[in-house]
């Protein structure tokens, strides 16, 4: 009896071991913003023709490049630059969609063993760090920016929530956003 309560022991430690160690969901894909199911958008991604997502994820890292198509308007909005981006109107053409990229620095790559990634963007320096959520169904990426604006330095902060429905088809992104420009909140739904 004492070997199978042994047994059966170490057996569901390690199934939660393995549980806690679950790699993150696969994000890889294409994915297109729905604007009706969206909240909060900025003024310039709420104009644009089009906001995609192009994900590349690999055992190590995940990989995000943001395309807005068109649209233009004013750079930032009330939360400031894009997560881990530099201050949209501090690019090349003052914010205008024009199928580029947002933000400077362009694709943001986030580790998933949890360590930092660090660089620098433009006339900034930023750190990044991914961490999934111990149900394994959300991953949470941080970023923090910092440059020299005008009045001296500057640091963002934004957090994205990234999570799949069950059928993987739809990415839902709950992003919150620090900046001198204050605080913004904004759902983001894309689909594949």
């Amino acid at each position: 009896m004492r070997k199978l309560l042994y047994a059966f022991g170490l057996t569901s430690a390690l199934v939660f071991a393995l549980a806690a160690q679950a790699a993150a969901p696969n994000f890889a894909g294409t994915w297109t913003l729905d604007k009706s199911k969206s909240q909060g958008l900025s003024p310039r991604v709420q104009n644009a023709e089009s906001v995609s997502w192009i994900i590349t994820q690999t055992e190590k890292d995940i990989t995000i490049e943001e395309k807005v198509t068109g649209g233009g308007g004013p750079g930032g909005g009330p939360g400031g630059p894009p997560a881990g981006g530099a201050p949209q109107g501090d690019r090349p053409g003052g914010g205008q969609g024009g199928g580029r990229g947002m933000g400077m620095g362009g694709p943001r790559t986030f580790n998933l063993d949890g360590s930092e990634t660090t660089g620098e963007m433009g006339r900034g320096k930023f750190v990044r760090k991914a961490t999934l959520s111990s149900d394994g169904k959300t991953l949470e990426l941080v970023s923090k920016l910092t440059f020299q604006g005008p009045d001296g330095e500057v640091t963002t902060n934004s957090t994205d929530k990234l999570s799949l429905s069950d059928d993987g088809k739809v990415l839902t992104v709950v992003r919150h956003s620090e900046s001198p420009r204050g605080t913004q909140d904004s759902t983001l739904v894309f689909n594949k």
